[in-house]
């Protein structure tokens, strides 16, 4: 059953979310509603699963103190990349 909503919003994001919507070939409509679905069932859910590969690696890793994880992902995406 569909139920009419009311929002309150900045006039620039809806302008910016219908012109957003159209080009997905969605209606605005359609993309709150998922939306809110999405959050909704990230409420219910309190833990993440996890797969038994990734717990059996849990704790075979130790990084290093001054480890910084978006440096080394650039660097491997330029090797990766610039070959």
């Amino acid at each position: 059953m569909s139920t009419k909503l009311t929002l309150t919003l900045d006039q620039s994001i809806i302008e910016s979310a219908k012109s957003y919507a159209k080009g997905k070939g969605r209606s605005l409509s359609d993309i709150v509603e998922n939306y809110l679905k999405t959050i909704s069932r990230e409420q219910t859910k309190s833990e993440i699963e996890i797969t038994p590969v990734v717990k059996s690696l849990r704790g075979s890793f130790k990084d290093p103190g001054d480890f910084d994880y978006k440096k080394e992902l650039a660097k491997g995406l330029a090797e990766k990349y610039m070959k």
